[in-house]
C-alpha cells in the first residue's frame, strides 16, 4: 500500500498541473455556459450532460496518457492509425451520417451517441508526422523527403476534404505546415508554396469550391447583404457579441439574442453576449496561456519527437481559436470550426484532452530527465 502511494505522490509530482489547471479553466466556462443553453431552453439536457461526461473523461486520458513514455506511444502507431482511418473510411458507408445541423457526412452513429472519427485521426497523424520528420531529420529539404512528407500529409487531408468537412481539412493542413516549419523546411519551398497557392487559388474557387461555400466567403465580412441565408448566423452572432456590453446580460438572461449553433462554433458570440467584454478577454488569454504553455514544454524538450508532438497539438488549438473566433468576428467565413475546449461536442472535448495530454507526457518525460541530469 506504501508502494502505491509513494507511486501516486511521484505522478502528481511529475504531471504538468499548469497546463490542466488551464484546460479545466477553459472547461468550467464552457460547462457553466452549456448549463445556460439547458436552462434557457436552447440545448437539451443530454448535450449539457455529453459535455461533463467529456471533461471528466478527458481530463482522466489526459493524465493517463502524461503517465505513458510519449515515445512509446508514438512507436504504436501501427495499432491506432490504421484503426482510425477505418473509423474515418466507416463515414462513407451507410454507418456515416450527416447531423440535421451540418452538411458534412462525418459522424458514425453509435446509437447513445455519435463519434467524429476526423478527431481521433489528428491525434494520429501528429504522432505518425513526428516520426516520419524525426526519420527524414537534415534531408527535410531534399526533393525525395520532401515530397514523400508532402504526400503524407495530404493522404489525411483530402480523405477529410472527400467527406466534405472542409473546416477539418484546414486543421490538418494547419497541422503540416506548423510541423514542416518546425522541421526546418527551407525559406525557398515555403516561397514556391506561397506562390503555387496564390496562383492555384482560382482555379480552387472557380472548379472546386462548392457553390454554398463560395457564398459563405462572399458574405463574411458583410452578413448583412444576406441575412435570411448564409448570412444569418454572422449577422446574428455580430449582434449578440456585442450586446453583452463590458460585463455581459448574464448567464441566464430570459431575452437572450438566438444564435445558430451558438452552443457550438459560436459558443465566443454566447461568452460575448452573457459574460461581455470581460468574459471575452478572459477566453482570450486562457487560449493563449494554454498555447504558449504548449510551446515552453515543445522548447524544453530534449529531442525533435517530443518538439514536433507538441508543435502539432499547438497548431490545433491555435488555427481552430484563430479561425473560430474570426468566424465569429466576421473577418473569417464559416467552415464549421469548433472553440477548443470552449464549444460543445463529446468527441472533440475528448481529443482536445487527449491531445493536451501528449503535450503532458512530453513535459513528464523531459522533466524527469532534467531531474536526473
Amino acid at each position: 500500500m506504501k508502494g502505491v502511494w509513494s507511486a501516486v505522490k511521484q505522478f502528481i509530482k511529475e504531471l504538468d498541473k499548469m497546463i490542466l489547471v488551464i484546460c479545466l479553466c477553459a472547461s468550467s466556462i464552457s460547462c457553466i455556459s452549456m448549463y445556460s443553453f439547458y436552462k434557457t431552453g436552447i440545448i437539451g439536457l443530454k448535450p449539457f450532460a455529453t459535455q461533463v461526461i467529456a471533461v471528466v473523461l478527458g481530463a482522466i486520458a489526459a493524465c493517463v496518457i502524461s503517465s505513458i513514455d510519449y515515445v512509446i506511444l508514438a512507436k504504436l502507431w501501427k495499432i491506432y492509425t490504421p484503426f482510425a482511418l477505418f473509423l474515418v473510411l466507416l463515414t462513407f458507408t451507410p454507418l456515416g451520417i450527416t447531423p440535421a445541423d451540418t452538411d458534412d457526412k462525418a459522424w458514425l452513429n453509435l446509437g447513445v451517441t455519435t463519434l467524429q472519427p476526423s478527431e481521433l485521426l489528428k491525434l494520429a497523424f501528429i504522432f505518425t508526422f513526428s516520426l516520419h520528420l524525426v526519420k527524414v531529420g537534415e534531408n527535410i529539404n531534399k526533393p525525395k523527403d520532401f515530397l514523400k512528407l508532402c504526400i503524407h500529409g495530404a493522404i489525411p487531408t483530402l480523405l477529410i476534404v472527400k467527406q466534405g468537412d472542409l473546416g477539418s481539412a484546414l486543421v490538418f493542413f494547419a497541422i503540416f505546415v506548423a510541423m514542416m516549419f518546425a522541421g526546418g523546411l527551407s525559406l525557398k519551398f515555403i516561397a514556391v508554396g506561397i506562390t503555387g497557392g496564390v496562383v492555384a487559388a482560382p482555379l480552387i474557387w472557380n472548379f472546386l469550391l462548392p457553390a454554398h461555400l463560395q457564398k459563405r466567403f462572399l458574405v463574411a465580412l458583410h452578413p448583412e447583404t444576406d441575412i435570411l441565408d448564409k448570412g444569418m448566423q454572422q449577422y446574428k452572432g455580430r449582434i449578440a457579441l456585442g450586446s453583452g456590453g463590458l460585463d455581459g446580460r448574464g448567464l441566464f438572461f430570459d431575452n437572450l439574442f438566438n444564435v445558430p449553433k451558438a452552443h457550438n462554433d459560436f459558443i465566443f458570440s454566447y461568452i460575448g453576449q452573457t459574460l461581455g467584454f470581460v468574459g471575452c478577454i478572459i477566453t482570450l488569454l486562457i487560449i493563449v496561456a494554454l498555447c504558449v504553455k504548449i510551446l515552453l514544454t515543445a522548447r524544453m524538450a530534449k529531442d525533435n519527437l517530443g518538439m514536433y508532438i507538441c508543435i502539432g497539438v499547438f497548431a490545433i488549438y491555435l488555427f481552430q481559436s484563430i479561425v473560430n473566433i474570426g468566424m465569429v468576428l466576421c473577418v473569417l467565413p464559416v467552415i464549421g470550426i469548433t472553440l477548443p475546449l470552449f464549444s460543445s461536442g463529446g468527441t472533440s472535448v475528448l481529443v482536445s484532452y487527449m491531445a493536451i495530454g501528449m503535450v503532458m507526457s512530453v513535459y513528464r518525460v523531459n522533466k524527469k530527465e532534467m531531474m536526473f541530469d
